[in-house]
């Protein structure tokens, strides 16, 4: 197990073909996709993580805000800004291009993190201070997801995150030896449209990368089954 970041477990529902959007999932007598998105949810809330974490385009459906002007005698810190001391759970975003605008330091409850690249502006940090929005920005242009994890931990006090990507984030972390569990929601449904995209994805395959070890199987109601495995480097 890790010692110097977050444990990370990978949390997704998928269909049967391993896709990745509910909306595009055929029916079943068994259950809807309203009764397996809650079954999801009520497995996220058992996991007991100290919060979750999902690439920038997943974000940008929940981050509302507009771009801001930061007051002109603002500060601004790297390669940490920490906004919430105080925060018991976190919502932590990897945003290498700097696109992402918030108009609070909190998403559902959950306080803000936002993993950045070091070429980020001023301006941009300034304006994440200013509402309320933590930080942690990388030494080069490429966010150091090792590094920035390890801020997590020993900065924020974050233990365990839920990775719940976009499937090129999930593929991402996993390619670089960053998940350690893999937790699968499986409906009984397909998807089965040419180029879905699917819960897991990474240009070069992960064959050779990666090793699962079945670690759990349950069936839950609606049709639901719930799969664990244990990820190692290949």
């Amino acid at each position: 197990m890790p010692t110097d970041r977050p444990k990370i477990i990978c949390h997704m529902t998928s269909s049967l073909d391993g896709g990745l959007h509910p909306s595009r999932y055929t029916t079943s007598p068994d259950g809807t996709s309203k009764d397996w998105t809650a079954l999801y949810e009520q497995l996220h809330d058992d996991m007991d993580a100290d919060g979750w974490i999902v690439g920038r385009v997943t974000m940008a459906e929940m981050a509302k805000g507009d771009p801001a002007a930061a007051p002109a005698d603002a500060t601004v810190e790297r390669p940490v800004h920490i906004a919430n001391p105080a925060a018991e759970s976190y919502a932590v975003t990897v945003d290498r291009s700097a696109k992402l605008h918030f108009g609070t330091g909190d998403v559902g409850g959950d306080h803000v993190v936002v993993l950045l690249g070091g070429d980020v502006s001023d301006a941009h940090l300034a304006e994440l201070a200013a509402s309320g929005v933590s930080y942690v920005v990388s030494d080069g242009a490429e966010i150091a997801l090792p590094a920035a994890l390890a801020t997590l931990k020993r900065d924020f006090g974050i233990e365990t995150l839920l990775l719940e990507g976009g499937g090129g984030i999930n593929g991402t972390f996993l390619a670089a030896g960053l998940v350690d569990e893999l937790s699968v929601v499986v409906t009984p449904a397909l998807d089965g449209g040419a180029g879905a995209e699917s819960i897991v994805k990474f240009d070069d395959g992960l064959k050779g990368k990666v090793t699962l070890s079945l670690t759990g199987c349950e069936q839950l109601a609606h049709g639901v089954v719930h799969l664990r495995y244990a990820v190692a480097m290949a």
